[in-house]
């Protein structure tokens, strides 16, 4: 296959990282790039929650270090219609709830109006929920008699770049239950054991990934003492999300949950050749996969078939968890990806280079402006993309 693009090694990319500019396991994205050049990542993908803060660090960052930049970003969407007929799509907990992805966008980043306000709001709107969990923490810590509290602008000016979600408020606290407690190990589990409403710490206390983990699940999701649910409007409806990643020159892509642990698909996903289907009547052409969630081989059989149907298919690992873990792509179990795999990642992300470079012209790159692609010109433009990262 590389052949067919003039390349006979295989390029590791990694194209689906999130950043501290939403929330991210790196210190800054000088970190995140370090441990690319590190691990012989050469291609490297954007991909903030709600923003594109990020960019011009990350473009700068990527030139110094001569990695090739890809510009993304995610959404959480809701298809009313899904939730009413309780389909699970990409978040197994809430139906027509759908993560989407945008890939390509232009770089500098623009969006006009009204869909630059849509993004804006649905970003506040994300902020503000957040702040009702952090008031609600201040009660359960007075209640508790904890002896401080949460001071949410301190939150967002020394964790954040200005959109704070709940794992900065996980870390928050568990940065002041250390301050607390000293560092004391046993005043620490005490402490936490007593805002967990008597439920012991299961993470070692050096865990600051696993404690933080416990902190959110225990005191922030559904059933928690600070848990605050979203309105309507922190999530825009699926088709608007799509209407505002091709409004900034990207590509609207689905990310794929694909198979958990014990082998389970969600509803939406469980039969290929009907997912395939469906994702294409919505309008994607391009499809992703966090491949640390998959066994090797359903994840070769999926991103497999679904490359055969003509869809951009590309692979990241997030590190929007407080857990650091490679950048370079292993499947579940740290499995490695099969040389299929990691052929059929390149190329997705030679179509995604070769999208942003002729958006950046003002011409129509994988997708015109209504959002259509030619999936027959899919190998002209991996080639074009492979030229432009190979230089």
């Amino acid at each position: 296959m590389m052949s067919q693009l003039g390349r006979s090694a295989v390029v590791k990319v990694n194209a689906h990282l999130h950043t501290p500019y939403s929330f991210s396991a790196f210190a800054d994205v000088n970190d995140a790039l370090d441990r690319a050049v590190a691990e012989d990542v050469k291609v490297v993908g954007i991909n903030d929650f709600y923003t594109t803060e990020g960019y011009q660090e990350w473009a700068d960052g990527c030139n110094k270090r001569q990695l090739y930049p890809l510009f993304g970003i995610e959404f959480i969407s809701l298809n009313e219609e899904d939730q009413k007929a309780g389909l699970r799509v990409n978040d197994p907990a809430n139906p027509g709830r759908t993560y989407l992805s945008g890939k390509g966008l232009s770089y500098p980043f623009r969006l006009e109006e009204p869909y630059a306000t849509m993004l804006s709001n649905v970003r506040d709107e994300a902020n503000r929920q957040v702040e009702a969990m952090c008031n609600k923490l201040n009660g359960l810590l007075r209640r508790k008699e904890c002896g401080f509290k949460l001071d949410f602008k301190r939150i967002t000016d020394e964790l954040t770049k200005g959109q704070i979600r709940e794992r900065h408020l996980a870390k928050a606290l568990r940065i002041n239950v250390y301050e607390v407690c000293d560092n004391d190990e046993s005043k620490i589990k005490e402490l936490l054991e007593l805002l967990f409403d008597g439920k012991m710490l299961k993470s070692a206390v050096d865990n600051l990934a696993g404690v933080e983990n416990e902190i959110r699940g225990n005191l922030l999701k559904a059933g928690g003492a600070a848990f605050v649910p979203e309105e309507a409007t922190a999530f825009l409806p699926m088709e608007t999300v799509q209407k505002i990643i091709i409004a900034a020159g990207g590509i609207p892509t689905y990310p794929f949950l694909a198979d958990d642990i014990n082998g389970n698909y969600t509803d939406f996903e469980r039969d290929p050749e009907r997912v395939a289907k469906q994702l294409t009547q919505r309008g994607f052409h391009s499809v992703e996969f966090i491949t640390t969630r998959n066994d090797v081989r359903l994840l070769e059989k999926y991103a497999g078939y679904l490359y055969e149907q003509g869809f951009v298919v590309t692979f990241g690992s997030e590190h929007n968890t407080p857990a650091m873990e490679p950048i370079e792509l292993f499947a579940r179990g740290g499995a490695p990806l099969t040389e299929k795999l990691m052929e059929i990642n390149y190329k997705g992300a030679c179509l995604i280079a070769a999208h942003q470079h002729l958006v950046k012209q003002g011409l129509n790159g994988y997708i015109d402006q209504n959002g259509y692609a030619d999936r027959s010109k899919r190998h002209e433009l991996e080639a074009l993309g492979d030229q432009l990262i190979s230089n």
